[in-house]
């Protein structure tokens, strides 16, 4: 019998290492766009892919098909600084490492052998600081750190300001959508470049897909799946242990997903003549790669998603740590590409 949770979850993955491959989405080549050419067409499309994944979200959780409430992004307790830590972490190594942890998967798949390396060290790292060395020191601050606040999401918050449930989730999410469509849309470069509007819409479709495949479709009481969507940080983690010890593991939806991007990025490489070997060019680019992979791999792991598990598929939940993962990685990111340290300078070399 099929597995629905295994199955979409590689549908949706081919569907964005296409979409992926062809576009060049990543928050981190929109970051570096914007800041040193001022090209906002890239984190337009973002902000396309997350208001469409904010609005299709609280769509399936307020008409009741998705329990987002379920998901690790909206536990009653968490730890701000830890996250926050945890992001800015992720956003230095993804720009070390010249992508973030999805690039990476997807640039494999057209041949650039760099992207196993980082995808390799990322996963190793992330199960280090989930489940291995790290684990302990990553616990203990958790407990010390952790908080248990009376809202844990933007809804939630006006909740408390006397607002019903419905009105709460309706404003929070009317607000946030449209704020982001409102400045994609505003310029008229990103309007008339339709790959990079088509992207943007396509991912944000995915991470409601997502969603929508775990908490609805393979819904099933007698075999539960978690509630969860686009991530990459901890699916790397448990691909690479799938991959040493797959008699002990059972697929997962995150697993599936990997294999889709991978699969749908190869294919569109090589129907479209852009499968290429790549490697490293000097000792200095593959040390900065594998110090930016593992700040990737623990950051992600410390802060429970990456620019896409956190920065779209955690903030479409609207819950405050997500937001709060978001800004350490943009406040990492930011110190990297503008850093003028003898470490940082050489990332775009």
């Amino acid at each position: 019998m099929i597995d629905l949770s295994v199955a979409s979850g590689f549908v949706i993955g081919v569907v964005f290492g296409v979409v992926g491959l062809l576009s060049g989405f990543c928050l981190m080549s929109s970051l570096r766009d914007l800041w040193t050419t001022s090209d906002t067409r890239k984190i337009r499309s973002y902000a396309t892919a997350l208001a469409v994944a904010i609005l299709g979200t609280q769509i399936l959780a307020g008409a009741g098909f998705v329990n987002i409430g379920a998901s690790i992004y909206l536990q009653p307790s968490f730890s701000a600084p830890l996250i926050f830590f945890g992001g800015l972490l992720f956003g230095l190594g993804m720009v070390l490492a010249n992508g973030c942890a999805s690039r990476a998967l997807v640039l494999l798949g057209k041949g650039n052998l760099r992207s196993l390396v980082v995808i390799t060290v990322i996963g190793i790292t992330a199960q280090m600081t989930l489940k291995g060395l790290i684990a302990p020191a990553r616990i203990a601050f958790l407990d010390w750190t952790k908080t248990a606040p009376t809202a844990v999401s933007a809804p939630a918050l006006l909740t408390t300001m006397g607002l019903d449930d419905i009105s709460a989730r309706l404003i929070a999410t009317l607000i946030a959508s449209g704020a982001l469509l409102i400045y994609a849309f505003s310029d008229k470069t990103f309007r008339r470049s339709y790959g990079q509007v088509a992207a943007g819409l396509i991912i944000g479709l995915l991470v409601v897909g997502g969603w929508a495949a775990t908490g609805w479709f393979a819904a099933d009481d007698f075999n539960p799946v978690p509630v969860a969507s686009l991530t990459f940080v901890s699916p790397m983690a448990d691909s690479v242990q799938y991959v040493m010890l797959s008699t002990g593991l059972t697929l997962n939806f995150g697993i599936a997903l990997v294999a889709g991007v991978l699969a749908g990025s190869l294919t569109t490489a090589t129907l479209t003549g852009r499968f290429e070997f790549e490697g490293y060019t000097s000792v200095t680019h593959t040390g900065r790669s594998i110090a930016g992979a593992a700040f990737m791999g623990i950051g992600g792991a410390m802060a429970y998603g990456c620019s896409i598990g956190q920065g779209l598929t955690g903030v479409s939940t609207l819950a405050m740590p997500s937001f709060i993962a978001l800004a350490g990685i943009l406040s990492g990111a930011a110190f990297a590409i503008h850093s003028k340290t003898r470490l940082l300078a050489f990332a775009f070399r």
